[in-house]
């Protein structure tokens, strides 16, 4: 009797024990630095200088915020203008395409399905060439435009995209299909009308995880959105900083400004990011 009403309780304590532990690390890892990056931003110059994790002396959150946003002719707001339209056309072309791609592999076994798992699969391990990509996107026309640059976020992001989608097919009856047939459904009312609502959590998913992704992307814009027009708003944190010198008040305000939306996203999202990141591993 002592040992079956101990483990209860020693489970207890160690689920306690766990928990605390886990909320400790990730107020550590997470929290800590956004904090610093809040209090760095509303110090002067000469403190923020010092990178130390200290209160303000004397706060200059607001005029920092203004000096951000009015550098250089307002480009943080058109680079928010640039990263708004590159994110909102990437993520909804890979929902689509990804979703249509993902649903035929699952549904239809043809001797191109390994073929085609394959490239998905090469799509998330082998890196992208930089020089050979500019190459074709100037014989295309579209280096240096806002539409290349989203060709180039849904090709690089589309491979896990598929991966999630077919998963979450997986878990859908084909009886579903053979009664939409039934009722005189072609395959493209089929999908949108029958498949695509009931892959709602999935897609929440990809619009989350594609949109932090392609929102904080450096390296992409760097290479293939080179010049003011075509800013974003990763970039303009070189507005900040010289061969000599770095305003570190002003460089992590604008890390501020960029960090919050996301943030928010996530945060609101949380519950659906993990349901549909767990639904195809559980169901399927």
């Amino acid at each position: 009797m002592t040992t079956a009403t101990g483990t209860p309780k020693l489970n207890k304590t160690y689920s306690w024990v766990s928990g605390t532990l886990g909320i400790l690390v990730t107020g550590v890892v997470f929290v800590v630095p956004f904090i610093f990056i809040f209090l760095t931003a509303a110090k002067s110059r000469q403190e923020a200088s010092l990178l130390q994790f200290s209160w303000p002396t004397e706060w200059a959150l607001w005029e920092n915020l203004v000096e951000v946003i009015q550098t250089r002719d307002y480009i943080l707001i058109t680079a928010f203008i640039n990263s708004t339209i590159i994110t909102v056309g990437s993520v909804a072309l890979m929902v689509i395409v990804s979703a249509l791609v993902g649903y035929v592999l699952q549904r239809r076994r043809t001797r191109w399905n390994g073929l085609i798992s394959f490239l998905v699969l090469a799509g998330l391990i082998v890196p992208p060439a930089v020089v050979p990509t500019i190459w074709v996107m100037q014989a295309l026309g579209i280096y240096k435009t806002l539409h290349g640059l989203i060709f180039i976020e849904v090709a690089f992001g589309m491979a896990f995209c598929i991966l999630m989608f077919r998963a979450f097919v997986a878990t859908i009856p084909r009886e579903l299909d053979e009664a939409a047939i039934m009722d005189g459904a072609g395959p493209i009312r089929l999908f949108f009308q029958v498949i695509f609502p009931l892959l709602r959590s999935v897609i929440v998913t990809v619009i989350v995880v594609q949109a932090v992704f392609v929102f904080n992307d450096f390296q992409n814009p760097l290479y293939f959105l080179p010049g003011d027009q075509g800013a974003t708003v990763q970039l303009t944190l070189y507005n900040f900083q010289s061969q000599f010198s770095t305003s570190w008040n002003l460089l992590f305000m604008d890390i501020l400004l960029i960090t919050v939306p996301m943030l928010l996203m996530y945060i609101f999202f949380n519950r659906q990011i993990v349901a549909g990141m767990t639904s195809g591993a559980v169901k399927g």
